[in-house]
């Protein structure tokens, strides 16, 4: 693999050091990745979270942001294994897409969009991103640990 087709896969970091709307991003991008398996694994998670309509919903919005990301990208994306716990720079710029989205820096999200996609779609993502985003925000926080009051 020539340095150019390889740079997006250089690990820059571990998936441990992601908040969990940005771990939420890189796991459902390998798991999209990954084709059938991953996508049925998908929908369980999003049903289970987000409660039927709004998984369906989840994945519609993923069918947008990857139907973006492959028919205008720069580039292909590069991403680690489903397993992997690097963390590589491709999705590292995408989990901060998300994030940046979903808590509304919307001028930190254009600029990671313009890495991914042509500019003209860049707004596009990033709207799509914001609702994908802010459903992560929901699912991680039903995952959360109560708060212990003294």
């Amino acid at each position: 693999m020539s340095a150019a087709t390889n740079r997006g896969g250089a690990a820059i970091g571990r998936i441990s050091d992601l908040n969990p709307v940005e771990a939420g991003a890189v796991l459902y991008l390998r798991l999209w990745s990954d084709g059938a398996p991953g996508r049925a694994e998908m929908a369980r998670d999003f049903a289970i979270a987000l409660g039927a309509d709004g998984g369906r919903s989840a994945l519609a919005i993923l069918d947008q942001i990857f139907g973006l990301c492959a028919l205008h990208g720069r580039r292909p994306l590069i991403r680690h294994g489903s397993g992997c716990v690097c963390l590589g720079a491709d999705e590292n710029c995408f989990a901060q897409m998300i994030a940046a989205a979903a808590e509304g820096e919307h001028d930190d999200a254009l600029m990671m969009a313009l890495l991914i996609v042509r500019p003209d779609l860049a707004p596009a993502l990033v709207a799509l991103s914001e609702q994908f985003g802010l459903m992560l925000r929901r699912m991680a926080g039903r995952c959360a640990a109560p708060a212990v009051v003294h």
